[in-house]
């Protein structure tokens, strides 16, 4: 266990000090997005759609924040299906129309590879309609054929190995760091930019637990804000 925690601290240690400049970036992207009240997409498939969860719809969480989330590139309904799938061209476009995405909106992709065709042809498909972007990815992957950070208008290492899993077991490993390592980077951008519309006079609208007292009475109205502009919600 003290292995296992002591890598996923390392590359949390490393994000945090080597991408400052565009954790700053990202941050300031979804201030804007606060103040104009737009909204913060997040795609992510297979594992990776488990940062836009982890944002969407929670205490503590950002109101505005979108997930696009698609069974067919998610674990649930198929895992091996879903890992095909992100491979094949033309799906993302199918996706990205059913929502609606804003041109003064943010557009977040996750993806640790960065090279399959859903999350890249997502990616192009919000900046083909003038929506600033922010990648999640990990740089090591670009010798094996990566291109999200290089697409992105903003790019964030998330510092993980080619391979994701990083402890020995046998002639494999285990342990894979992706999934801590986005869901710090986004939540860390969404409550920086949340900080940042604040300092600006515009109240950031977050969702409290609903087993808190008002907090349920809160949410409701939050809801009723977001309700026909947020497809899952």
């Amino acid at each position: 266990m003290s292995e296992y925690i002591k890598n996923i601290v390392d590359v949390l240690m490393r994000i945090e000090a080597e991408e400052t400049n565009a954790l700053s970036s990202a941050s300031d992207a979804v201030a804007e997005v606060i103040c104009r009240d737009g909204l913060v997409h997040v795609f992510g498939c297979g594992h990776s759609h488990l940062a836009a969860l982890d944002t969407f719809y929670r205490a503590g969480g950002l109101a505005c924040v979108s997930p696009l989330l698609d069974e067919d590139l998610m674990l649930h309904d198929g895992a091996a299906k879903s890992s095909r799938m992100e491979k094949m061209p033309g799906i993302a476009a199918e996706v990205y129309r059913r929502h609606d995405v804003k041109a003064g909106d943010l557009f977040v992709v996750i993806s640790a590879s960065g090279k399959n065709a859903a999350p890249v042809e997502m990616l192009r498909a919000a900046k083909a309609d003038g929506v600033k972007t922010v990648a999640i990815s990990s740089a090591a992957y670009r010798a094996h054929g990566a291109v999200l950070l290089d697409e992105a208008d903003i790019p964030i290492d998330c510092k993980v190995p080619h391979g994701d899993a990083v402890i020995e077991v046998g002639a494999t490993k285990m342990g894979g760091l992706s999934t801590y390592a986005s869901l710090f980077i986004l939540n860390s951008i969404l409550i920086e930019g949340a900080k940042k519309a604040l300092a600006r006079g515009v109240t950031p609208p977050i969702y409290v637990s609903g087993n808190v007292e008002g907090g349920a009475a809160r949410n409701v109205v939050l809801e009723a804000r977001y309700f026909g502009r947020i497809k899952r919600l």
